[in-house]
């Protein structure tokens, strides 16, 4: 059984209901349709239904099941409106304002449905940059308590591979913080262990990625990653980290023998901290397309509620299986 395969077997046991805002795109209508014949969750849809329905019509698709909310003929409008506007009041919201909102923006609308409990949780992104998904979550939903920082991460499911957990990865961050500091990456790698551990199941073992090997090279990048390192040690004890690492020391055993040895993470990390987004999200694309790995993301932790971002070049498939963790992810809260 692949990876994703296990998450759609929990998502099965505790039925999640799952907003999908993005209805203008076909990728968006497949995946629906096959989450509700798998019975992964149940599915929540933002637009016009006679359109909706006419797109799902022209791609053959079925979407028997599916809810359908049409802001422009929605019992609980108003109520939304409310929501927003006392959500958001101190930051200068206006009624006016947040019906205007409401009623224009899909991706907003399906998070304030997350808020009012009347969904558990959305996946967007497909056709919307990540700052699009991201904003009203924040706005609304807000950060989880005791989270320092809100971050992206990706699980990668690369094939006959013998790293990782049985070739089961988180990489993190991938799609939102460009620069984290080294306190910032040190709580990265505190909340991506426990998104490990809650999505995979198995003990996070976390490297800390760098172009050098615990001193192999002397720069300002690298003193960045030893101190989130030191902080990381001080501030989440209990996480199994080391660093700084390259990643071939952080994965291969006879490498890490050499370049580490002594270190309870090198050669056995399955969750890898980029020291930046360009290296994340540079890192992840060249797993996916060249090792043909299955990458499940950008996924966001420390958001109060679940809600998941798309990669724009996401296929149907990549949304089903999002939409299966961010079941999961609802079920654990």
């Amino acid at each position: 059984m692949g990876y994703i395969d296990g998450i759609k077997d929990k998502a099965r046991m505790d039925r999640k209901t799952i907003v999908l805002p993005e209805t203008n795109d076909k990728r968006t209508l497949i995946a629906a349709s096959h989450i509700l014949a798998e019975g992964i969750a149940d599915i929540i849809m933002i637009g016009n239904k006679e359109k909706i329905m006419d797109g799902a019509g022209w791609l053959e698709v079925d979407l028997d099941g599916v809810k359908v909310v049409d802001p422009d003929n929605c019992e609980k409008f108003d109520e939304y409106v409310n929501l927003l506007y006392e959500t958001r009041k101190a930051k200068g919201m206006t009624e006016e304002k947040a019906r205007e909102i409401l009623s224009t923006d899909p991706l907003m609308f399906g998070v304030v449905m997350v808020k009012a409990n009347d969904a558990d949780g959305m996946v967007a992104g497909a056709c919307h940059a990540t700052a699009d998904t991201l904003r009203p979550a924040l706005q609304v939903l807000k950060t989880a308590p005791g989270v320092k920082l809100v971050s992206a991460f990706f699980i990668l499911d690369v094939p006959d591979c013998e790293y990782g957990d049985e070739g089961t990865f988180l990489f993190a961050d991938c799609g939102l913080n460009q620069d984290p500091n080294s306190e910032e990456l040190a709580a990265i790698a505190d909340t991506s262990a426990k998104s490990f551990k809650s999505l995979v199941g198995s003990k996070p073992i976390i490297a800390m990625l760098s172009h050098s090997t615990k001193g192999s090279a002397k720069h300002p990048l690298v003193d960045k990653v030893t101190e989130a390192v030191r902080i990381a040690h001080e501030q989440y004890p209990s996480l199994t980290l080391d660093g700084e690492l390259q990643t071939d020391a952080a994965l291969v055993p006879h490498i890490a023998k050499s370049k580490a040895p002594g270190s309870e993470v090198a050669g056995k990390a399955n969750v890898l901290i980029f020291p930046n987004l360009d290296a994340g999200n540079i890192g992840y694309k060249l797993v996916q397309r060249l090792g043909k790995a299955e990458a499940y993301g950008p996924m966001l932790q420390g958001i109060a509620k679940p809600v998941n971002d798309l990669s724009r070049g996401c296929s149907w498939e990549d949304i089903v299986g999002v939409v299966a963790l961010t079941a999961v992810q609802a079920q654990l809260q």
